[in-house]
């Protein structure tokens, strides 16, 4: 379910398992909370990645720290890096920005605050034109393509904010949903059909603590 990255007497910081939930769902399965509450006295939420998602999760062990942690994602002053496998080839080395508003869709979807054919392309990224951003909040994604083949790349990712599915919306907006994602993107076609998400949260770096790191298993490695 999980590996342990890093522990102290305030933070222990998780290697999360693709395919578990952060809190129970409707599902009933097992969920990482009650697995760290029968292990810890009292662990403190500070942020949450996706179920499908595998990689590094913040738990606070004091008020104090939960406190500082929760302060710092406020202000979008903690580093996430996450590796992603995605549909469709993109020239590599390449430095991307994503910069498209998103908003609450239908069926506790996210999408882009406009139209997609009004996203622009560009030597830079991908962007919306004032005129045609409707509503939503500031979404700002960095990608940089490590590997490439004919049907998938490998993307680092970093998000410089922190919207709900912010990565992977952005990424099946711009034509490369991530591999496995069922909820953005069409798994069942030859690019993205993967048996798990691949999405893993490699890198967090956390000001005045320290910067954790977590290897993607061999499974997330094989979807490339």
């Amino acid at each position: 379910m999980y590996d342990i990255a890093h522990e102290d007497a305030g933070l222990v910081v998780l290697d999360k398992a693709s395919g578990v939930s952060v809190l129970a769902d409707r599902t009933g399965a097992p969920c990482l909370w009650d697995a760290l509450k029968a292990r810890y006295p009292h662990p403190r939420l500070v942020h949450r990645i996706d179920k499908g998602t595998s990689g590094l999760l913040l738990v606070a062990l004091t008020r104090n720290r939960q406190r500082t942690l929760a302060r710092a994602f406020n202000q979008h002053a903690i580093g996430k890096h996450y590796l992603a496998v995605v549909a469709g080839h993109i020239s590599a080395g390449a430095t991307l920005r994503i910069a498209l508003p998103l908003k609450p869709g239908r069926k506790s979807r996210y999408r882009v605050a406009g139209l997609r054919e009004e996203i622009r392309p560009s030597r830079r990224g991908w962007s919306l034109p004032p005129e045609e951003r409707r509503g939503g909040l500031e979404s700002v994604t960095r990608i940089r393509v490590v590997a490439t083949s004919a049907h998938r790349s490998l993307l680092a990712v970093q998000p410089l904010t922190g919207r709900a599915h912010q990565i992977r919306v952005h990424l099946a907006w711009i034509g490369h949903a991530i591999a496995g994602d069922h909820l953005y993107g069409a798994p069942a076609s030859r690019e993205q059909a993967a048996p798990r998400l691949a999405l893993h949260a490699h890198r967090l770096v956390v000001p005045g603590i320290g910067t954790f790191k977590a290897a993607p298993d061999p499974s997330f490695a094989a979807l490339l």
